[in-house]
């Protein structure tokens, strides 16, 4: 046969194989719509097919400095640099155990590399754990295009269609979001026809301090790792002030023990419970990895390139000098770059102490933003946590922490001491033991006589230098869960109010009338003592959890946790004078409406009887904090345009908080700057108490990686406006 002729055939066959494929294609499919809705029919089938595996991964990284600056070695989680070398390699190998829906223990048994210690680019180990099906790819972070419904936030595209080596078309998708937003990424999914499995899925984006790319390799069609990543591939580029490093990772994984939903009988399922024990194992401690380069000659699936050995021989024959150097070079002062360093770990990392096999203190960096917030009401705060743990036998533990802060604003200092000894893993059982200087507090008595003045009097509440109290206070309690989700805690609380300064005139001068400048005389003391036990009810229906050995961990419910506290104050017990009842109730709930839609609402009241031997109105889930306890969007659940003395003046009050979280409300329309913005938040919060009608807080707040911000409008008897704002540090958080 002549080449013309030969080259006429192959012409034909290619074009008849073209033609068959897109007349296979139209056939099958009507549209690109209808392909697209079928992927997202069977991923959400295929999200929780497998409900457990256990695989070996295998996972390479190098890491290229690019820029580094002093703060390099500050920046929190990322690993150290030597000053001589700017390219770095990293081998590990972990036993990874997965149970439906997206519980993932990783294990880490071997480590090699030229970093002395084990970390590496903070997150890292997220990308390695994505289920391409769920509705987001890491935990509850970037949104699936996968996800029901995800054609809200995505454009899908069908690129071209491809053939496999039995035949089955394959189509190759590609997705983008339609809002700018570090909650969306954009990629490419290869899917095939028929079953509707993923082969290759990829997405890429910027989370936080990263941009990144992941592209994942799905098991073969038929496979037990047809639905599961068998080949990672990410590059990512990490920036923070000038300082960058580029991040490149390979993984491969392992399978064994694939377990589907068909291997698993449904009355077995429903012994379980809501003990989620077989999804959970103990993880292992950082400093139990088994350094051993040789090792990896044998576990390495994924071969190195000479470059990556060029790596290595340098690291040997850096620290080939170092050993040679001669024992006085070793015991020599430290130089100045040293010192600093060691000063700056000090002030700007987390720091641990391993004390003795069983004991471990921690200290949070003593300069770090997430330490400081401000608020309208209580101005800037600083606080500082020390904490040290001991662990017994029978995982039992003893924990011991001193939390100080200080305000600005107020020029406050503030201390907490506590300890806590869990006796009782299993059902939680737990002493606690506390004493501080607490919040300064008013005394509610001066608060109710002038309350009592006309309402046209001319004498203004808030001008007035009112008698402020400290707090010196102990708690001695004790918790234990007496069913699951059922919690009792019955304790001892004393309190010592002491004045800080009196009034700048004596009341008898400031134009009051009589009776209430003698009112208000009678209820000023040197002191003020009580002393009352108190009782807490706190109970979650349905309560998932989990047994890490003895040690029980409550996880989630779908229901609202329910609070019942009871205090009684008595009379001449180390000098109390204090006689009163406190009775609060809470309902608190979180719930999901939807992919990144979010409703939080909280509902509470609270009331003292026997109020005429009451010098303070002192709630425990209705009071003024100076300093932040936690930064879980601190901004929602309470008042921020409400005055501190407020909230020591009424015997009762009752609120409600509801909080609305969505990825796009206003700043859609801002496309330049709403990808910074990861969530907009709508508060509402409501008040009433005696003296103060209903009240009102309207807010409207932002979140992104790097703060949390929100500002509130309040309305005051249905006429007195005011203004309240609230800003957190979210960085490293």
């Amino acid at each position: 046969m002549k080449k013309n002729d030969a080259k006429s055939v192959a012409k034909c066959i290619s074009f008849l194989c073209v033609f068959m494929l897109g007349s296979y294609v139209q056939a099958r499919c009507e549209s690109a719509d209808s392909i697209i809705s079928r992927m997202h029919l069977t991923a959400g089938k295929y999200a929780d097919y497998v409900v457990e595996y256990n695989a070996g991964l295998y996972i390479k990284s190098q890491m290229d400095i690019i820029d580094k600056n002093i703060g390099f070695r500050y920046i929190p989680g990322l690993f150290r640099s030597e000053d001589d070398a700017n390219r770095y390699l990293v081998e590990t190998y972990s036993e990874l155990h997965y149970t439906a829906p997206n519980i993932y223990d990783q294990k880490v048994k071997t480590l090699s590399g030229t970093i002395n210690d084990s970390r590496s680019i903070p997150g890292m180990l997220d990308y390695f754990n994505v289920n391409i099906y769920a509705p987001y790819l890491l935990g509850e972070k970037l949104l699936s295009p996968l996800a029901p419904n995800s054609w809200r936030y995505y454009v899908y595209r069908i690129d071209s269609v491809s053939v496999d080596s039995l035949g089955r078309a394959e189509f190759h998708i590609r997705y983008k979001p339609r809002n700018k937003s570090f909650q969306l990424v954009e990629g490419s999914i290869v899917v095939t026809d028929g079953v509707w499995s993923v082969r290759r899925f990829t997405f890429k984006g910027r989370f936080e301090l990263m941009e990144f790319q992941c592209a994942v390799e799905m098991g073969k069609v038929g496979r037990p790792d047809e639905f599961l990543p068998v080949y990672y591939d990410v590059v990512v580029l990490y920036s923070f002030i000038y300082n960058t490093v580029e991040g490149y990772y390979e993984a491969k994984l392992k399978y064994h023990d694939i377990q589907t939903k068909e291997d698993r009988l449904s009355d077995e399922t429903r012994k379980r419970g809501y003990n989620l024990s077989a999804s959970f194992s103990l993880s292992c401690d950082q400093t139990d990895y088994l350094h051993d380069e040789a090792r990896f000659d044998s576990l390495r699936p994924i071969p190195l390139t000479d470059a990556e050995k060029l790596i290595y021989r340098k690291y040997h024959r850096s620290r080939s000098k170092q050993k040679d150097r001669v024992l006085a070079d070793s015991l020599r002062a430290l130089s100045n770059d040293d010192k600093w360093s060691a000063v700056g770990g000090f002030f700007f990392e987390d720091n641990k102490w391993k004390l003795s096999d069983n004991i471990t203190l921690r200290t949070s960096p003593f300069i770090n933003p997430l330490l400081i917030s401000y608020s309208k009401t209580t101005g800037v705060s600083y606080r500082q946590n020390l904490k040290v743990n001991t662990v017994f036998g029978g995982q039992r533990s003893l924990y011991a922490g001193a939390r100080i802060g200080y305000n600005f604003t107020n020029r406050e200092f503030y201390w907490t001491l506590e300890t806590d000894y869990n006796y009782s893993p299993e059902h939680l059982g737990t002493l606690h033991v506390s004493l501080g200087n607490g919040n300064r507090i008013y005394n509610s008595r001066i608060m109710e006589e002038l309350q009592q003045l006309p309402t046209d009097s001319v004498l203004d509440i808030q001008s007035l230098n009112l008698e402020e109290f400290t707090d010196f206070n102990v708690e001695v309690s004790n918790r234990i869960e007496l069913v699951n989700g059922l919690s009792l805690q019955v304790g001892l609380i004393y309190h010592q109010r002491t004045p800080i300064e009196k009034p700048d005139i004596p009341f008898n001068n400031m134009n009051l009338p009589e009776h209430v400048a003698e009112g208000l005389n009678s209820s000023v003391r040197s002191s003020y003592r009580t002393f009352a036990p108190r009782i807490k009810l706190e109970w979650t229906p349905c309560m998932y959890y989990y047994m890490n050995g003895r040690q029980k961990v409550n996880l989630r419910s779908k229901y609202p946790t329910f609070i019942f506290d009871y205090e009684r104050g008595l009379k001449n017990v180390f000098n109390s004078s204090g006689v009163y009842e406190r009775i609060e109730l809470d309902m608190q709930h979180h719930v999901k409406l939807g992919l990144l839609y979010n409703l939080y609402y909280r509902i509470g009241a609270g009331f003292f009887t026997n109020t005429e031997e009451t010098y303070f109105v002192d709630f425990v889930n209705f009071r003024k904090s100076n300093l932040p306890h936690g930064w879980n969007d601190e901004i929602g659940g309470v008042f921020h345009a409400l005055g501190g003395r407020w909230y020591n003046v009424s015997p009762y009050y009752v609120r409600g908080h509801i909080t609305y979280e969505a990825p796009f409300l206003l700043f859609r329309h801002l496309i330049k700057y709403t990808s910074h913005v990861q969530n907009e938040r709508i508060y509402l919060n409501l008040l009433t108490m005696k003296h103060l009608g209903p009240y009102f807080e309207l807010g409207y707040g932002i979140g992104t990686f790097v703060f949390d911000v929100g500002a509130f409008l309040s309305l005051e008897h249905f006429s007195k406006v005011g203004f309240g704002c609230k800003f957190t540090f979210e960085l490293f958080n």
